[in-house]
C-alpha cells in the first residue's frame, strides 16, 4: 500500500496526553482471544474503564459484534461501538496516532506487526484505517498511511511541544524496521510526527514485557516537565537530555506471578490521562497501590484519580494504557 504524502505545509505536533480529548478508544476482548479462559473477568475490568471514563468523555469501542460488548456498556449514551475484526485488545498500539494543528485533527496510521511478528496482528493493524473509512469519524478527521514504517502507540511519549521519547530496547529490536540505524530511525520519527527532537531513554524491558520495552510501561511525561518512572532516577538524571525536567520516582509492584512461574511486568507507570481524570493501575497491594495513586494525583492536580484493578489486565502483559487509545480535539 503507497504511503500517503506528509501534509508539511500544516504546522502539526503530537499533543501530550493531558490535553483536550474527544474520546477514548478501546478494541473489546472475545471469545477468539487470548482472553477466553478469563473473559468475564476482563469483561468486569474494562467495563469498570467504560465507567470510569463515560463521565468525562466519549468511549469509542472496536469489536467484531456489537454483541461481544456487555449490555451495560451498550446501553450507555457516551459508548459508540465500531464492528470489525480483531485479533487482540492493546489500543494503544493498534490505534490512531493523532496529530494537531490542522483545520481537523490528523490520523497517522503506523504498521502494527505483533511486536516485532510475535502474534498475528493483521486484522489489528488493519483497524484504524476501516475505522478512518467507514467508522464514526470519517469526515471530522484527516488521515495518512504510514504502513512502510512500524510503531506502537505504546513505544512513544510526548510533553506536547515538540519533543518525542521512547526507548532503543524497543524501536532498535528485531522485525520492527530493520535494517535502518538508530539515528535514521530518529529522522523518520522526526518527520511522519513532526518532532523536533527525540529522547532516547537507555533501559532494559520490565521482565515478561512482550513489547521488548514500551516507554509507556517505564517513563510517562506530565505537566510542567515533569516525569513519572520506575526506573533509576540517578541514572535518568546522568541522561543530559533530561537536565530540565523533574523526576518523581513511582513505587515498584511487588512481583505478580502466574501459577506456570511466568512473571507478569505489573507497573504504575501504564496510567491513563483523559479529561479532568487519571485512571491508575492498581494490584491490590494497598500500600503501594496508595503511594502510587497519591504520587500521580500530586502531578496532575485538579482532576479525579480513579484506581482501577488491574489484576485481570496484566494476565496478557499489559494494562490500562496499553489497553486505550486517546482520540484528541481538533
Amino acid at each position: 500500500m503507497q504511503n500517503l504524502c506528509i501534509m508539511k505545509e500544516k504546522q502539526y505536533r503530537m499533543p501530550a496526553e493531558w490535553e483536550p480529548q474527544q474520546a477514548v478508544m478501546l478494541t473489546w476482548p472475545h471469545e477468539n482471544t487470548d482472553w477466553q479462559p478469563y473473559l468475564d473477568d476482563i469483561n468486569r475490568t474494562m467495563t469498570e474503564v467504560v465507567r470510569a471514563i463515560a463521565p468525562h468523555e466519549e468511549v469509542l469501542i472496536v469489536a467484531p459484534f456489537e454483541s461481544d460488548v456487555p449490555e451495560e456498556v451498550r446501553r450507555m449514551d457516551e459508548v459508540s461501538i465500531f464492528e470489525c475484526p480483531t485479533d487482540d485488545t492493546w489500543a494503544r498500539d493498534h490505534g490512531p496516532i493523532t496529530l494537531l494543528g490542522g483545520e481537523r485533527p490528523l490520523w497517522l496510521d503506523f504498521q502494527f506487526n505483533g511486536w516485532g511478528r510475535k502474534f498475528p496482528a493483521d486484522y489489528d493493524n488493519a483497524i484504524t484505517m476501516k475505522l478512518w473509512a467507514l467508522g464514526p469519524f470519517f469526515g471530522q478527521v484527516d488521515f495518512e498511511n504510514h504502513d512502510d514504517f512500524v510503531l506502537e502507540g505504546g513505544s512513544i511519549e510526548t510533553d506536547g511541544k515538540g519533543t518525542i521519547f521512547t526507548t532503543g530496547c524497543c524501536l532498535l529490536a528485531p522485525n520492527r524496521n530493520q535494517p535502518l540505524t538508530k539515528d535514521e530511525i530518529e529522522q523518520q520519527l522526526k518527520r511522519r510526527l513532526r518532532a523536533e527532537r527525540v529522547v532516547w531513554i537507555d533501559c532494559e524491558p520490565l521482565e515478561g514485557d512482550d513489547t521488548d520495552g514500551h516507554i509507556d510501561t517505564l517513563l510517562r511525561l506530565a505537566p510542567d516537565d515533569t516525569l513519572l518512572t520506575v526506573l533509576d532516577p540517578d541514572a535518568l538524571r546522568r541522561n543530559p537530555a533530561l537536565a530540565s525536567y523533574r523526576i518523581v520516582q513511582l513505587p515498584t509492584p511487588h512481583e505478580i506471578v502466574e501459577e506456570d512461574g511466568e512473571k507478569l511486568p505489573a507497573t504504575y507507570a501504564n496510567f491513563l490521562v483523559i479529561n479532568g481524570a487519571v485512571l491508575v493501575p492498581t494490584y491490590d497491594q494497598p500500600d503501594l497501590d496508595r503511594q502510587a495513586v497519591q504520587l500521580i494525583g500530586e502531578v496532575f492536580p485538579g482532576r479525579d484519580i480513579i484506581p482501577i484493578d488491574s489484576r485481570t489486565i496484566i494476565r496478557q502483559h499489559g494494562s490500562i494504557h496499553c489497553m486505550t487509545m486517546n482520540l484528541f480535539e481538533g
